[in-house]
């Protein structure tokens, strides 16, 4: 039998968890070879230091909110980038909308979207600090400014691959340009831009990070990079983790709205 037919079947649970064994047997092996060698080291603290270090942040409280550390920081870097991802959710929706489906507008600002989506993100976070400051809004908008263009140019791109035929059909019934664009192009498009919203967590997660290392006060990022300064492994490295969870819900969370809302957007795909 063939590699290329060979079916997991049952055993597909336990292969989705071996890597992740693999890696922490793997981590636990190299930690206390280390610590054999040096009681003090930090590069590689082990999972008794880590679990010390996790609960020193989830009960110690903040010197400013009186909650516990990773409870702030966790709020604070959840809701910017809950607020980045839905202003740039809606930009990508009405720009890429009206691109895909207005020759006119296309025109007039697709070139333009094309120019903003090859500008690096990162390179304008100086700038962003100057007109902002160190306030919310400079963490935000560097959010929506590296995942709204690429939202507008995949939306767009969707709503062109709509059935020429289907769009001369409804014209032909009397349906209007609002019409179309609220039952026809907008159902048509919102699974596509919700799986393009998946794509993008990744990005707006290091702008996020990114961001909050520069200029913040708290937040999962500027937490990381503070506890770099003393080499404290022990609380980056579940900090990484929490991130990583943190992205993982989001994405499995959108997949189950895609998946409940627009069953037959899947279908459509195969």
């Amino acid at each position: 039998m063939r590699l290329i037919n060979l079916n997991a079947g049952r055993f597909t649970p336990l292969l989705k968890i071996l890597p992740f064994v693999i890696l922490a047997l793997i981590y636990w092996i190299a930690a206390d070879a280390r610590h054999a060698l040096n009681p003090e080291d930090k590069l590689l603290p082990t999972f008794e230091a880590i679990g010390d270090a996790i609960k020193i942040m989830v009960m110690e409280p903040d010197e400013l909110t009186g909650e516990p550390i990773l409870y702030t920081d966790t709020v604070a870097s959840l809701s910017r980038i809950a607020q980045g991802l839905g202003i740039a959710t809606i930009i990508g929706l009405i720009f890429g909308i009206v691109q895909g489906t207005l020759p006119l507008f296309r025109a007039l600002l697709s070139p333009f979207s094309a120019a903003i989506s090859l500008i690096p993100p990162i390179a304008i976070l100086p700038i962003l600090l100057i007109i902002f400051g160190l306030d919310e809004s400079a963490k935000v908008a560097l959010i929506v400014i590296g995942v709204a263009p690429f939202l507008v140019r995949d939306t767009q791109q969707y709503s062109m691959e709509l059935s020429e035929e289907l769009l001369i059909k409804v014209q032909t019934l009397g349906a209007s340009t609002w019409q179309i664009i609220l039952r026809v192009v907008l159902p048509h498009v919102m699974p596509r831009l919700l799986d393009a919203l998946r794509l993008s967590l990744g990005a707006a997660w290091l702008f996020l990070i990114t961001a909050e290392a520069i200029a913040s006060s708290e937040g999962l990022g500027y937490r990381i990079f503070l506890m770099r300064r003393y080499m404290e492994m022990d609380v980056i490295l579940p900090y990484v983790a929490w991130i990583t969870l943190l992205a993982f819900v989001m994405d499995w969370s959108l997949a189950v709205i895609i998946r409940k809302v627009f069953p037959w957007y899947r279908k459509e795909k195969k």
